[in-house]
């Protein structure tokens, strides 16, 4: 049986050469390869084969019928590539297709465009590790051991004392422990945590926060800066507002709203109609910090503050959801 399929083999080879036409091919795929072509007819053979020679003769004949195939296939398109006229019209009148230029995505947009006021205040910018230790993630900034954020319903452990950090605040304590006040300097990055997907919320999002720590530091230049980073972005017309709030490694804290922009104040589903949407957290570097770092924390006072990228982004171009910023979406990003 082996020695047939190599005489078929030898057969094949020649016959194709032979080939000039695209009729010939057509004969030559009818003899060899049609329903009840030779190759067929050597398959319909394997069951007077023995079961010791099978495997032999299966392999050579599959190698039979993918050498025939291929070599009919290559010759029929070298054919069909003969007798079609190199030349192809081109119709001049059609319009021409639109060159879509690339563009940044929103959050790095609006990410410089951050960093470009931040800078213009005199801050730094620093970053940090994204898989972080316990104790720059909770202990170091006045995090209790109780704390729920702490709890794995909250945060993403990947062993006890290992996890993915949940906010950005980790590089204040990087910076401090080797850099004495003065310390001005804004930490964007990336962050991670265990909640539940909407349209508000997502298990990944972006932060920007800052620090300042120096002698004679105040709460009224906190909101100094803060106020003036916001009409610098959304427009001095907004109005703003500062609610007292609770952070473990701030005292006194609070939190800032400003007129929803979407809703221009008059309350939609996003802002839960109220009219109003937190943009960020601040407050007084708690002294319990300054203990971890080495800082005096009677000569030394600070502020620290803290914004989602990605809320701020959804107030300066009106999204609605915070999903669609992470569905890559061609539609929704031609728009930027």
């Amino acid at each position: 049986m082996l020695q047939k399929i190599e005489t078929i083999k030898q057969q094949v080879l020649s016959e194709l050469s032979e080939i000039k036409s695209l009729s010939d091919a057509e004969n030559f795929r009818i003899k060899f390869l049609a329903r009840k072509g030779i190759v067929a007819e050597l398959f319909d053979e394997m069951k007077n084969v023995s079961s010791e020679q099978r495997p032999l003769v299966g392999k050579a004949l599959n190698e039979l019928r993918q050498l025939a195939q291929t070599s009919f296939d290559n010759k029929k398109l070298e054919l069909e590539g003969g007798s079609k006229s190199v030349e192809q019209k081109i119709d001049l009148s059609l319009p021409g297709r639109k060159k879509w230029i690339g563009t940044k995505h929103p959050l790095t947009q609006t990410l410089e465009e951050i960093k470009r006021i931040f800078l213009g205040m005199g801050f730094s910018i620093a970053t940090g590790p994204e898989i972080e230790d316990d104790y720059h993630n909770f202990e170091a900034l006045n995090f209790p051991t109780d704390h729920p954020a702490r709890d794995m319903q909250d945060t993403f452990f990947i062993d006890e004392k290992i996890l993915l950090r949940t906010h950005t605040s980790p590089v204040q304590i990087r910076i401090m422990e080797n850099q004495q006040p003065p310390v001005r300097v804004i930490m964007p990055g990336r962050v991670y945590r265990n909640e539940a997907i909407s349209a508000r919320s997502y298990c990944l999002f972006h932060q920007v926060e800052g620090l300042y720590v120096d002698e004679g530091v105040t709460f009224s230049e906190l909101k100094g800066t803060l106020v003036a980073f916001a009409k610098q972005f959304y427009g001095s017309d907004i109005k703003f507002k500062f609610r007292p709030s609770y952070f473990p490694f701030t005292e006194p804290s609070a939190e800032m709203d400003i007129t929803c922009i979407l809703c221009k104040g008059k309350g939609c589903r996003v802002c839960k109609h109220s009219g109003w949407l937190e943009i960020l957290g601040c407050g007084m570097v708690n002294p319990n910090v300054y203990k971890f770092v080495g800082y005096d924390s009677e000569k030394y006072t600070g502020y620290a503050f803290g914004m989602g990228i990605e809320r701020i982004a959804m107030l300066r171009y009106g999204i609605d959801d915070i999903r669609i910023l992470y569905e890559n979406d061609v539609r929704f990003l031609r728009q930027f």
